[in-house]
């Protein structure tokens, strides 16, 4: 589990560990890697933190490594970091913009990438999960790194579950709605002043999903019977009632 430490990421692992599994998290937060342990470990599963840097290579393989000594071999993989930025592109530090397209995109190919290459060479297949976004399919203005790192999440989640036919290895994408997460927390205000143009031109729906929600849609994916595949799974919250 990327970005297990807080938001959607928590969530599924205290969602997994409620089934009694084993969940290992890896989050750049060490500090929070103990909290989010005992959260598993209080959920009813087998918990393991380890830091993990999911653009960075040897960060990926330590905590694999980690991950498996600790608790054995990886079974399903759940890609959720991803981070971001608003603001206009030509405005943007460039350290923003990579940072957005490093957490989503280049981070969960990486960590597919080594995850593949232990549960191919076991042979007994498995799952591996994209979190996405609504961005990725509606374009926001002052969104563009962010929604193209998670369209470029989508497509290539699309070529693995071709890639990977006949392995037994599952490739599920869930396509995330506007959730209840910390994942703005630390915009400034100016930040925050660019979402403004998301309501104006209807792209949030008014209505939000909590992490748990998203959380519920992960572990029908990766539990549904073998043979079958939910291959995409689209998350929106359900519009207010009318009065």
């Amino acid at each position: 589990m990327t970005g297990g430490t807080a938001g959607i990421g928590l969530a599924t692992a205290e969602a997994l560990a409620a089934l009694g599994w084993r969940v290992a998290i890896g989050a750049r937060r060490e500090e929070r890697l103990a909290a989010a342990v005992e959260a598993v470990e209080k959920a009813g599963g087998r918990g393991f933190g380890h830091t993990l840097d999911v653009a960075d290579a040897d960060s990926i393989d330590a905590f694999v490594a980690a991950a498996e000594q600790a608790l054995g071999p990886v079974d399903v993989l759940v890609n959720n970091a991803g981070s971001a930025t608003p603001g206009s592109l030509h405005e943007l530090p460039v350290e923003a913009i990579r940072a957005a397209v490093e957490s989503s995109l280049l981070g969960s190919l990486l960590v597919t990438r080594r995850v593949l290459q232990s549960l191919l060479a076991r042979g007994e297949g498995g799952d591996v999960v994209f979190v996405s976004s609504r961005a990725a399919a509606l374009a926001w203005p002052q969104n563009a790194p962010y929604g193209a790192a998670k369209a470029g999440v989508e497509n290539a989640a699309g070529a693995l579950r071709v890639e990977l036919e006949g392995t037994g290895v599952r490739v599920t994408l869930v396509r995330v709605g506007d959730t209840v997460t910390e994942f703005g927390a630390t915009w400034t205000p100016k930040e925050f002043a660019h979402v403004s143009g998301w309501f104006q031109r209807g792209l949030v729906k008014g209505a939000v999903l909590k992490a748990a929600d998203v959380a519920a849609a992960v572990v029908a994916g990766v539990t549904a019977p073998r043979g079958v595949a939910l291959e995409t799974l689209v998350v929106n919250p359900e519009p207010p009632r009318q009065a």
